[in-house]
């Protein structure tokens, strides 16, 4: 059955409580809880298999959790639905298409079902094909159009009726470099206009670029959330440190075998690389003692996980 009795406190963007989903013994979503504030993005990241569509078909009213709540704008999807269906944007991984459909016949289709009419239809099916730069190919079938093209259209249908919240299954799948990029600066233009979007993807580096906070879930738990900085920091037990140095190196190395927090430092030519074990600041003190000790240090570098690392390290490659 479902919990009943919890409303969300904060109106606007999207909230997960204590939400599970279980099909027969699966668990497909265990105790996830975590918030979206309007104006921000949020990167949902899992192997296959992990919860994520399953969560976000949720939220979408597609499906009912099994316990737990989840909030669009504020709503209850298991109490409100219809009140977020009117606030929710939904573009699913994959989406339907018509053969003999244009696009302008395609949007102004699903323009009619949220019932828009007359003059504020016309001004959102405008402003849906400037914004995703489709206006030219209004009246191109779809059939006709790029992987490209169609992932701009489909983000156009769940644009159409002006939706506070954005669901974005996959959005970059198969796109090339450039529309990656473009897709990339639409999402940035949503959240500046206070839109919450939460958006799922395996382009991990895109998501480290377009996101303020992601979550990373496998085997439906949720195992850490945050903002990307604060969850690689979390994570980092070591960085690899390359000083470069102008004087002698043997005085530097000297140094440097002498502290604990180092490891095994390997010298090529002016270069010194070695394993650190320590934060940003045990490291900067580090620098400033090297340079007090009259070592000319040119050049520091210091080796940041990428959100891939951490994904691989937070995770353990586990499906169900």
């Amino acid at each position: 059955m479902n919990e009943i009795g919890y409303h969300s406190v904060d109106a606007g963007g999207i909230e997960l409580h204590r939400l599970h989903r279980l099909f027969g013994k699966t668990v497909a979503v265990r105790d996830v809880s975590f918030k979206v504030p309007p104006g921000s993005v949020f990167g949902y990241i899992g192997p296959n298999g992990a919860g994520k569509t399953t969560s976000m078909r949720i939220l979408a009213t597609l499906d009912l959790p099994t316990f737990g709540d989840a909030f669009v704008d504020g709503f209850s999807v298991i109490h409100d639905p219809e009140l977020v269906r009117r606030r929710l944007g939904f573009m699913p991984d994959a989406f339907g298409t018509y053969r003999d459909v244009s696009c302008a016949e395609y949007l102004d289709f699903f323009a009619r079902a949220y019932g828009l009419v007359g003059r504020q239809r016309a001004q959102r099916l405008q402003w849906v094909t400037d914004f995703t730069g489709i206006r030219d190919m209004r009246n191109k079938p779809i059939s006709g159009l790029s992987k490209g093209m169609k992932q701009r259209l489909c983000l156009g249908r769940a644009l159409i009726h002006d939706p506070e919240v954005l669901i974005l299954d996959e959005p970059a799948a198969g796109l090339d470099p450039r529309a990656r990029i473009e897709l990339r600066k639409m999402i940035g233009n949503l959240a500046a206009e206070n839109k919450t979007l939460l958006v799922s993807s395996h382009i991990l580096t895109e998501l480290a670029e377009m996101c303020d906070r992601v979550g990373i879930i496998e085997q439906g738990r949720l195992l850490a959330t945050g903002t990307v900085e604060a969850i690689q920091q979390a994570q980092q037990q070591t960085r690899e440190v390359t000083i470069r140095v102008l004087s002698d190196t043997d005085a530097t190395l000297a140094i440097l075998d002498a502290e604990e927090s180092c490891g095994r430092v390997i010298v090529d030519g002016r270069l010194l690389r070695f394993e650190f074990h320590g934060d940003l600041d045990a490291q900067a003190q580090l620098v400033a003692f090297l340079v007090r000790s009259d070592c000319l240090i040119a050049e520091v570098i210091s080796h940041q996980k990428s959100l891939e690392d951490v994904f691989l390290q937070v995770t353990e490659g586990l499906v169900q």
